[in-house]
């Protein structure tokens, strides 16, 4: 009987991609650059100097939780697949080898997975980085049925680590042990791939839900709009986008917010006081989006989280979490913001934009790009997988940030 890790490696070594395929490996590309280097300068880049290009490139590229994801296996991808592929010196083959590996084991994780603890980036990151690398470095199936394996004692990560340096440096750890994997077995290295099937028993998945069939990543990749955890994407686009006109935050006299409990899962800080914890508040989402014409990095600093009006909106923010959802865009949201005269302001969301659903334009691309960085859209124009290897490797050096 053939392994979860065997059909997996399989899939990766024979896959062809589509043109569609193609165009989101490339918007992948451009979007995990930018967010990367507009982090060059953020502390993390200093912590992770010691550490292995993919480990540097992967962690720095998720500080500002500005990257991908991928909403059915709450996972974010590219932050973990494009590093890996660069560090590997691969292509967008391989990169989208990798995330089709990490979208359907994130899948098959499920949403109890995620909702239990772990950061399914990273569970479900170890092993496609080992595919995108062994891809990148032409192993053989069986060779990358091996790295996949081999990624396993590594495919750990807990949310309890949102709001901390530790998501972000988590995230490069996994990406460092896919290639560790993939380069063991290339030196021909043993292992079981079975052990993918225990592993995703043991920690709640379910190997029968690995689906081969359908686009490189079936679901497409959202793309965010503003700089923090995803959950908080809605609520920010609902008062900023839904509201008739602006409102005086001075005049709010109380917030009630109704959504689906799943739908808020990793904003586990209530009272944030760092600009961490800020991109993982529900309460000072609302807040931002609020006081803020357009809630960029300028917003989650920690003299912006503890800005005695923003502290004064949150404290305001009543939550209501309705049963049940599994996954972040379940149902819609629900926000009510009342005023000091008696007049209510009701809006609702499903779907923000930024959503596969609700695909960026190119201006929505090319306004996140100039945000990130006033040089990089000149720096990202045409950008190839090549290109990318060696801005990094310019900018993101092993003595630091350039």
């Amino acid at each position: 009987m053939v392994s979860t890790a065997e059909a997996l490696a399989g899939w990766a070594h024979d896959y062809e991609p589509t043109a569609d395929d193609r165009e989101l490996a490339q918007r992948s590309l451009v979007d995990t650059m930018a967010v990367t280097l507009a982090a060059r300068r953020d502390p993390v880049a200093r912590i992770v100097t010691g550490l292995s290009e993919a480990a540097r490139w992967a962690a720095i590229g998720h500080v500002l939780d500005f990257d991908d994801l991928h909403l059915e296996s709450t996972t974010h991808i590219s932050v973990v697949c494009v590093p890996a592929t660069l560090a590997a010196g691969g292509d967008a083959r391989a990169y989208l080898a990798g995330a089709g590996v990490m979208a359907r084991l994130g899948v098959a994780l499920g949403w109890q997975h995620y909702a239990s603890g772990w950061h399914a980036t990273c569970t479900a990151g170890a092993p496609a980085a080992a595919v995108a690398a062994a891809v990148s470095w032409g192993l053989s199936p069986a060779q990358t049925a091996t790295a996949i394996a081999l990624a396993i004692p590594a495919a750990g990560g807990v949310q309890r680590a949102f709001g901390t340096s530790a998501k972000s440096l988590q995230v490069g750890f996994a990406a460092d042990a896919g290639l560790r994997a993939a380069r063991l077995a290339a030196a021909g290295a043993t292992a079981d791939p079975s052990a993918l099937d225990d592993w995703l028993r043991l920690v709640g998945g379910d190997p029968a839900r690995v689906d081969l069939t359908g686009p490189a990543v079936p679901g497409g990749l959202a793309i965010k709009i503003f700089p923090c955890c995803y959950a908080a994407q809605r609520p920010i686009s609902a008062v900023r986008d839904q509201l008739p006109e602006p409102v005086d935050a001075t005049r709010v006299s109380s917030i009630k917010v109704t959504t689906p409990e799943s739908s808020v899962h990793p904003l586990i800080h209530h009272r944030p006081g760092t600009g961490l914890e800020g991109k993982f508040s529900l309460e000072y989402a609302v807040a931002a989006a609020l006081l803020d014409p357009r809630p960029g990095f300028a917003s989650f600093t920690d003299e912006a989280v503890t800005r005695p009006e923003a502290q004064q909106l949150a404290g305001l923010v009543e939550s209501t979490l309705t049963p049940g959802g599994d996954w972040l865009l379940a149902g819609e949201v629900d926000i009510s913001i009342g005023l000091d005269d008696g007049t209510t302001h009701h809006v609702t969301l499903a779907l923000p934009p930024g959503s596969p659903d609700r695909p960026p334009s190119a201006q929505d691309m090319a306004g996140k790009i100039a945000d990130c960085g006033a040089d990089l859209p000149e720096l990202l124009d045409g950008l190839d997988w090549p290109r990318a290897r060696a801005l990094l490797r310019q900018l993101l050096s092993a003595r630091g940030p350039a």
